[in-house]
């Protein structure tokens, strides 16, 4: 169950807060993980996670519970999801849907932030996306090309996700977005993905990136990867897991990757 020390009952909805004593939502609700410090770590975000109840079933119940699951905040009946999620051992995250550089012809749909809003417009969109559900550790870019290269409208949002006591990873990661230089100015934790394994939705495609996560995790001690919840990434991603003891590597949540490169 949500800590009520971390939530405010608004007319929104339950918004996450920091709790008096000073626990935060990313700490709290994160997946336990005890990094020896040595390992390089993998970490595996599955996004868009919610809007299939197959899919999302598939993914809770198959892959390892160190894969952390990104849900829509427009699925539906997202409570029991989250909480079946979070029961299998998974850790949480919400998709926050923001303006892509081909916007409206790519449009994340409703509430979506925009550049063409003001900050205190695309706080209030913010705050309806944050107030679907509770227990999650942070939010992940949902498209967002275009907004995330605009430093005037992500200073705030990432400003108001810091006090909230979130996490953050920047999905696209696109040339010229601001998330990385704003999260170290902000104190915000969060991480930047590093290869979408999907793009590709083929076995063999997925495979390479796979490998090329496990070259990048050995060289920088840690690498993010981001898919979707196509039965061929779940496969692939459930079948690689358990290979990754042996090559030295440990599959890590979002979380625990955010630690390792805070403890650098």
């Amino acid at each position: 169950m949500p800590d009520p020390a971390l939530v405010a009952k608004t007319p929104k909805g339950p918004l996450p807060v920091v709790a008096p004593d000073g626990r935060k939502a990313w700490e709290v609700y994160a997946r336990p993980f005890a990094d020896d410090g040595q390992r390089p770590l993998i970490a595996v975000l599955l996004s868009g996670v919610g809007l299939s109840q197959s899919a999302t079933k598939t993914a809770i119940q198959q892959l390892p519970g160190q894969v952390t699951l990104a849900f829509a905040a427009y699925a539906p009946n997202v409570d029991r999801q989250i909480a079946e999620a979070r029961a299998a051992g998974h850790e949480v995250m919400l998709q926050l849907p923001m303006e892509p550089v081909n916007y409206p012809a790519s449009d994340p749909g409703p509430h979506t932030l925009l550049t063409s809003l003001t900050a205190t417009e695309n706080i209030d969109r913010m705050e309806f996306i944050l107030s679907r559900f509770a227990g999650y550790v942070g939010v992940t870019t949902y498209m967002g090309s275009r907004f995330t290269t605009s430093l005037d409208h992500m200073r705030p949002v990432m400003s108001a996700l810091n006090q909230r006591g979130l996490l953050f990873l920047d999905g696209d990661a696109v040339e010229g977005s601001v998330t990385r230089s704003l999260s170290r100015e902000l104190g915000l934790p969060s991480v930047v993905n590093h290869r979408v394994l999907d793009r590709q939705a083929s076995r063999a495609a997925i495979d390479t990136y796979l490998i090329e996560l496990e070259q990048l995790a050995k060289a920088e001690g840690v690498a993010i990867g981001l898919g979707h919840p196509f039965p061929v990434t779940i496969e692939r991603v459930t079948q690689w897991a358990p290979t990754l003891k042996e090559k030295g590597i440990a599959l890590a949540p979002i979380s625990a990757a955010i630690k390792r490169q805070q403890a650098r």
